[in-house]
């Protein structure tokens, strides 16, 4: 962030903070600080700056007033700025696009509450009318799915879980207890990272495949060191102990490494990509590596050719059953 962007969010929040303390007088620093989600000491500190602040004249009776320490805090004078500020037609569009975005995936919001403030930003940006106009759009949202609110429930009163989740990678459903440490957004899918207490370490379970959910009456205790910003927002990590293929992609086939958790190791004149990936279980790659024809590969392991090869042989021999192919 530029220095001039940094300023002028500060600016927006020390001057929504005079409506803030008008309407919780005496509040103490700590509460403020959490309430608006800055540390003790920038409170103070933009306190300070706010003595700066007024009207035009700079005199005594023009700049804002306050009484202030850490254990209370009051607006003496609050040169007219007695209201939040109002969002401007970009910026309350700007809110809805991105309210709009994450309102339907599960667990990132509350969407009764989003789908009210959305409701609220629709009116305010058209005075008075939705966006959508009209004679109107029906009743909002649905509430949410049990297992979710479930989750998010958890999360807010920092309790463990037991999950019943399918695995794609493995195609099975198992039973996880884990201690939920945040919701998070990655390539358009909401997931809960959690410490799971069966792999005994951080993993991302993908809401819409959490098939049931249990508070348990349990604290959730993960270990620090899980509860890092960057732990384990790889999907797909690099673990020795699970089996690794190594594939030659076609060229026209790069698209794979995209959309599946690839890890590039060459790429040949010829224009094919050699890589390796990951998996759980011998069925469930065969399956996936037959789905690309010819515009993949397997290198290896022994087995896994030999399970692909398998398979194959078996489709072309049904093939031929049915009439489809002829034998040569």
């Amino acid at each position: 962030m530029s220095e001039r962007s940094r300023l002028s969010v500060r600016l927006s929040r020390l001057l929504n903070m005079i409506p803030y303390f008008i309407a919780n007088p005496g509040i103490s620093a700590a509460e403020a600080a959490a309430d608006l989600g800055v540390t003790t000491k920038q409170l103070m500190s933009d306190l300070n700056q706010l003595w700066m602040c007024g009207l035009p004249g700079y005199g005594p009776g023009d700049l804002i007033d306050l009484s202030f320490s850490e254990e209370s805090i009051e607006v003496t004078f609050s040169a007219g700025i007695d209201r939040p500020l109002r969002l401007t037609s970009t910026e309350a569009t700007a809110l809805l696009v991105a309210l709009r975005s994450i309102v339907d995936m599960p667990g990132m919001v509350d969407p009764t509450a989003a789908h009210a403030a959305i409701a609220k930003l629709e009116s305010a940006i058209v005075g008075g009318k939705t966006i959508d106009d009209a004679e109107s759009r029906g009743p909002v949202p649905p509430s949410e799915a049990p297992a979710v609110a479930t989750v998010r429930s958890a999360l807010a009163r920092q309790r463990t879980l037991r999950l019943i989740y399918y695995s794609a990678s493995r195609d099975v459903v198992s039973e996880r207890v884990v201690d939920p440490i945040r919701i998070v957004l990655v390539d358009n899918n909401s997931y809960l990272q959690a410490w799971c207490r069966q792999a005994e370490g951080v993993r991302l379970f993908r809401f819409d495949r959490i098939e049931a959910a249990t508070e348990l009456d349990e604290p959730a205790r993960p270990p620090s060191h899980a509860t890092e910003e960057a732990a384990a927002l790889d999907l797909f990590q690099d673990d020795p102990a699970v089996p690794l293929a190594r594939l030659r992609i076609r060229g026209d086939y790069g698209w794979v490494l995209d959309q599946y958790p690839m890890h590039r190791m060459a790429v040949h004149p010829d224009g094919s990509i050699e890589a390796t990936m990951r998996f759980a279980t011998l069925d469930w790659m065969a399956r996936l590596l037959l789905g690309f024809g010819s515009g993949v590969t397997v290198l290896g392991p022994a087995e896994l050719i030999a399970a692909v090869r398998e398979r194959s042989n078996s489709a072309l021999a049904a093939y031929e059953a049915a009439g489809f192919l002829e034998t040569r």
